[in-house]
């Protein structure tokens, strides 16, 4: 989808607003109705058969305002939801491909707050304060109009009045364009503070950091409170300032018109209505200032969107990534998350095709880094990889990833059924293929046990699950996906002894098949039979080969693992 065609508005958008307008306007006929009723009373012609011709008129222009009104208003909201609508649907197909690098914590909640608040925002305007600045722009200019036909002077002086939203609106704007953009800004980091605290709760408390972190979520909300409050302090006295003025209109109208009534030139009923009908002008100009201040302050979510849309997309080549074999090849690979602060430096090394190659190293040396790599996670700052032969600089990360099953340390479980959340894996797979792949992953038993099965709902992210149960239906998922790249993260990590043997048993069962595989290890146990074993340190490959071939150089493996085995002794 073009993204200017997502902003298109639509026919029952300017239905709504057209609607709107006319109702406004009707309901300003009843000015001229009430004119014509104090003439009939002031020159004694007031009799039964005009109450009743008036009443009727009256009952009728009020059936016709509560069905034009709901008429426009029904549309409008339709109309408004169907762009945000657009909007959004946009904007889930465009987060998907902006680069994972810019998915930090902060920007998360940017994101967040993009896609949610700020959409809404965007459709207020298209659903309320359009139709409402419209109707009450040409509600004004019919009475001042109406106003100059009785007396011109006075119609002249509500025109003025009117035209001082112009200097209002400016000073409105300015401080709408200094503060407004920081209220947002603020807004956005409130939301990232809450998430992380959300999402990391259970985590925070179990460190005894809950109060610490309860005290940055705090500050982030006194910030917005005190940005809201400043915002206010700044916007306000300007409309008070403009509130006097207009309504200073209305003295000086009866004042205007009082020497022509004094004099006889201007009827007392004409005096009566100009002079009351400036109170309700003076009404409209304000709550004209106010929506397009309001107005102003919402199409600063129009930016944030519109900042979020020009976000550049990952690029690359949709074709199907196909390879006669699977093998890995970094050649002289450079990646920084941070500019300056280089993670790999220069990293090569070739992970045959068919075989287990492990990665060890120091927490922190870039071990986790090489798998985002590989899967197109992230891109390189320099050097290349390739699979089969084949350079995936240029291929589409999705290309990529058909060619790869990932288990990782944190799974992520959707809040459905067991069954749904293993068929994600590959969606075409039938109840019996997903029932096959848990009893690979070692699940089936703690899956039938449950009170509905696979039908069982596993709560958000799979919190009704253990941390072994969760790491299994991940396994069952590789298992169905059944890729020729299998990548493991630290998949016995942080698990009791019971569920790592499971799980251990489990990726037995996933290596069964001839794949190319990457796993990480924390423990050097797991994998001394790889065919392959790469020492990372400091970014940099520094050692490789099998577990005897390491152990024979006396480096930094044999230190690891000769400190491992003191640890279990």
């Amino acid at each position: 989808m073009n993204p200017n065609n997502v902003w298109k508005k639509n026919r029952e958008f300017y239905i709504g607003v057209a609607g709107t307008v006319l109702e406004g306007l009707f309901s300003g006929s009843l000015f001229m109705l009430l004119y014509s009723v104090m003439r009939f009373l002031w020159d004694g012609q007031f009799d039964m058969n005009r109450v009743l011709v008036l009443t009727g008129v009256i009952a009728f222009i009020f059936l016709l305002r509560i069905l034009i009104y709901s008429y426009g208003y029904t549309k409008a909201q339709i109309g408004g939801a169907k762009v945000s609508k657009n909007i959004r649907l946009f904007m889930g197909d465009h987060l998907k491909r902006i680069p994972l690098s810019r998915f930090t914590q902060g920007q998360t909640g940017d994101y967040i707050n993009t896609i949610t608040s700020d959409v809404n925002n965007y459709e207020k305007i298209l659903t309320h304060k359009i139709g409402d600045i419209a109707k009450s722009f040409a509600l004004s200019l019919m009475l001042i109009v109406f106003v100059m036909t009785i007396y011109f002077p006075a119609g002249l002086i509500l025109l003025i009045a009117d035209l001082l939203l112009i200097p209002g609106l400016w000073l409105s704007f300015r401080q709408v364009a200094k503060y407004g953009k920081e209220k947002n800004d603020i807004c956005a980091e409130n939301v990232s503070s809450i998430v992380e605290y959300v999402s990391g709760i259970q985590t925070f408390r179990a460190y005894g950091v809950g109060g610490l972190k309860n005290k940055t979520v705090i500050h982030a909300m006194q910030e917005f409170s005190r940005i809201s409050f400043v915002y206010e302090a700044k916007v306000l006295p300007i409309g008070a300032g403009f509130g006097i003025l207009s309504w200073l209109s209305c003295p000086v109208v009866i004042w205007t018109a009082y020497g022509p009534w004094a004099a006889g030139t201007l009827d007392t009923v004409s005096y009566l209505l100009i002079c009351m009908l400036p109170l309700f002008c003076a009404k409209l100009a304000n709550s004209i200032f106010v929506d397009l201040t309001s107005y102003k302050n919402l199409m600063i979510s129009k930016n944030k969107i519109m900042a979020v849309m020009k976000e550049p997309e990952e690029t690359g080549s949709m074709e199907p990534l196909q390879a006669a074999s699977h093998e890995i090849v970094f050649d002289h690979v450079n990646f920084s998350y941070v500019p300056g602060e280089p993670v790999l430096k220069q990293a090569s090394f070739t992970v045959p095709d068919q075989k287990l190659t492990a990665i060890v190293g120091d927490s922190g040396s870039g071990k986790s880094t090489i798998l985002n790599l590989i899967a197109k996670y992230y891109e390189v700052s320099g050097g290349t990889i390739s699979i089969g032969g084949r350079p995936i600089n240029h291929v589409a990360a999705e290309r990529v990833l058909d060619q790869i099953s990932m288990v990782d340390q944190d799974v992520f479980l959707f809040d459905d059924t067991v069954r749904e959340n293993i068929r994600h894996a590959r969606p075409d797979a039938t109840d019996a293929e997903i029932e096959v792949a848990c009893r690979e992953a070692n699940c089936d038993g703690f899956i039938r046990k449950m009170e509905r099965g696979y039908d069982t709902p596993i709560g958000e992210n799979g919190n009704l699950l253990s941390g072994g149960e969760r790491q299994r239906l991940s396994i069952a998922r590789a298992i169905l996906k059944n890729s020729p790249i299998l990548l493991l993260d630290e998949a016995t990590a942080s698990l009791d002894i019971e569920n790592e043997l499971a799980v251990k048993q489990a990726i037995a069962n996933l290596l069964k098949e001839k794949k190319t595989v990457v796993m990480i290890a924390h423990t050097l146990s797991i994998v001394k039979n790889a065919d392959q074993i790469l020492v990372v340190s400091d970014g940099r490959i520094t050692e490789a080969g099998t577990h005897e071939e390491l152990l024979a150089k006396d480096g930094k493996y044999a230190a690891m693992w000769n400190a491992e085995q003191q640890l279990s002794a």
